[in-house]
């Protein structure tokens, strides 16, 4: 048996997913209720988020209890951060930008180095022995990263063996393309089939 906020609960959702569903006809009052209410909802919870998992466990925790005072700068750096609220000091959040831009930019540089780039030169690495479907599918990976760099490489016009190389790297580049899509077509469908499952089932019990 359900008891009353289970099936409040129940209705409520319900009633949020029938209304983001309302705008497949028009924007109407009932969408933009819902969209607000997600909206507002996201907001709230990223900023209980950000507090409970970030600011107290890596800044207060360990400046109250660990005497860790030297986090006191970037606490500082966060602050001014703030200012881009107030037009006359809103310069001072320059500072708190540029660190996080430097500091972003390294590690982005590193990790993409460490986390693709060479992974993905590892995986092109790979033998070819006898001939089965193992060695086929790695000589379609080894001809796909060749003709899709060769596509990129822009030193020399794409004519002859270049030229035809760099078409080939445009079929690899479109089926890859085509695949994302789908992928996220896929995604999509799987959401939309999940709040049909719960209308029809957990609302509406039509399936059992």
């Amino acid at each position: 048996m359900y008891n009353f906020w289970a099936i409040f609960g129940i209705w409520m959702a319900a009633f949020l997913t029938l209304a983001i569903f309302s705008f497949l006809y028009k924007d109407n009052p009932f969408y933009k209720l819902a969209e607000h209410l997600y909206v507002g909802t996201s907001a709230g919870y990223m900023l209980i988020y950000t507090y409970f998992l970030t600011i107290k466990p890596m800044l207060i925790d360990p400046i109250t209890k660990q005497q860790q005072f030297f986090l006191f700068i970037p606490a500082f750096f966060g602050i001014i951060m703030l200012t881009r609220w107030f037009p006359k000091i809103a310069w001072l959040s320059r500072w708190s930008i540029a660190f996080t831009i430097g500091i972003g930019t390294g590690l982005a540089i590193t990790g993409s180095i460490q986390g693709i780039l060479i992974p993905q030169i590892k995986g092109t690495l790979i033998a070819l022995h006898g001939w089965n479907w193992t060695t086929l599918n790695n000589l379609l990976i080894i001809i796909g990263v060749i003709s899709t760099l060769t596509y990129f490489y822009f030193s020399k016009a794409h004519k002859g063996v270049i030229g035809k190389t760099a078409k080939i790297g445009i079929t690899y580049i479109m089926i890859a393309f085509g695949a994302s899509f789908g992928y996220t077509v896929m995604g999509r469908i799987s959401l939309l089939i999940g709040r049909m499952y719960f209308l029809f089932h957990d609302w509406i019990p039509l399936i059992h």
